[in-house]
Order: structure tokens, then C-alpha cells, then sequence
């Protein structure tokens, strides 16, 4: 007997939320995000560094990322377990879940710049697919780091720097960078500190990460 066809309706938001469940919360407009595949060794590591490699990286390597505004994040619950950490001093702020170890996204080191690329494990637990409210990847880079000897090519960077003029730097203009659950309001911090690792716990995730 033929299955019934599931019909979706156009969400006008995503649920997010950790494995655990204490972290929930809701992403709008998931239509204005730019949805990327990254296989840079960094976010290779930070995979290792939550313990959920096989969970977060596809067989070759790659985080499905969906990169948005932090205005568009709401958090419901559990801003609390929210938890940071830089792989080396300059780097990008990696969030997430400290519960339960669910990564959230990453973030640039200042909220002038008003982006974040979400991680897709912590948009997984809902019915509404991912591919039907973000629309399917559009973007594949850092290829080259990518796992195995057949390498994926790097494809649509044009779309993400067109993706970053037309909503990171209309963000810095119009004053929306400022709406943002990951820095103070006040200070323009980080709301959590962020945890910096050392030369020696580096060392180790990249060992992990070179791992056949």
C-alpha cells in the first residue's frame, strides 16, 4: 500500500534544542540562513573536543552548519548550561551545551559582527526536517581537510560571501548585531568564559582529528 505524501508547511521558525533536553529553544526565520558544509580540521576538532565525533561529522569529516543571525535565537530554557570554548586564543567562540555536551555554533569573538553558524545536531530533534526549513546545503568548503583520499571540491563560496554582505554588515548598520543571547548587553562580553585550550589538549584533538 502506497505511503500517504507528508505535507510541510513553510515553518517560520526551527526548534533547537541539546540532546539532553535541558537547552530548548527556537530559531526564526530559517529561510534567511545560508546552509554550508564545512570540513576545516578546527571544527573537526571541536567535534572531538565534545566527545561526538560520529554524532556531529559526516564520514569525511564535514559539519553541516547553518550559518544565521544570533538575533534570529531565542533560548526557552537552559541558558544556564550555555558553555564556550576557543581551540587557541584568536579563535573563533565554539558553543555549546555544557550538559550534555551538544554543540550549539560558533560565534566570532565580538557581537559587532553579527553571525553564527549552527551546528546541525542541536536542530535535529524535531519532526520538521532540517533540509524543509533551512533549505538544502548550498555551500561545501575547506574541502581539502576533508577525511579519506577522494576529496569533496569546495563549491558555492559565492553564496556565503553574498549571504555575509547582505545580512551580517546590513546587521552592523541598522544596529541588530546588538540582539544577541551569546554577548552582555552591557560589556559586549561573552555571557560565558570561554575555556582556551592548551598547546598540549590541542595537540591531542588534532591527533584525534589525523586519526585514520
Amino acid at each position: 500500500m502506497p505511503q500517504p505524501h507528508r505535507c510541510y508547511i513553510q515553518p517560520v521558525s526551527h526548534p533547537l534544542q541539546c540532546k539532553c533536553g535541558i537547552v530548548k529553544g527556537l530559531v526564526a526565520n530559517p529561510r534567511s540562513a545560508n546552509h554550508c558544509t564545512c570540513y576545516c580540521k578546527d571544527c573537526q576538532a571541536f567535534a572531538h573536543f565534545l566527545g561526538r565525533p560520529s554524532e556531529i561529522l559526516d564520514a569525511r569529516g564535514g559539519s553541516e552548519i547553518l550559518q544565521t543571525l544570533p538575533k534570529n535565537i531565542t533560548l526557552t530554557q537552559g541558558s544556564a548550561s550555555l558553555a564556550c570554548m576557543r581551540l587557541t586564543p584568536q579563535g573563533l567562540l565554539r558553543w555549546y551545551a555544557a550538559c550534555c555536551n551538544t554543540p550549539i555554533g560558533n560565534t566570532l569573538a565580538t557581537r559587532k559582527l553579527s553571525f553564527i553558524g549552527l551546528v546541525h545536531t542541536c536542530l535535529e530533534n524535531s519532526d520538521q526536517p532540517i533540509d524543509h526549513s533551512f533549505g538544502p546545503v548550498r555551500t561545501w568548503l575547506n574541502g581539502a581537510s576533508a577525511r579519506g583520499d577522494l576529496k569533496p571540491k569546495d563549491a558555492g563560496l559565492g553564496t556565503t560571501l553574498l549571504w555575509f554582505v547582505r545580512m551580517v554588515l546590513r546587521a552592523r548598520i541598522n544596529g541588530d548585531y546588538r540582539h544577541t543571547l551569546f554577548f552582555r548587553a552591557d560589556t559586549g562580553a561573552p555571557v560565558a568564559t570561554p575555556r582556551i585550550l592548551s598547546t598540549e589538549e590541542l595537540g591531542e584533538l588534532m591527533t584525534a582529528v589525523r586519526a585514520p
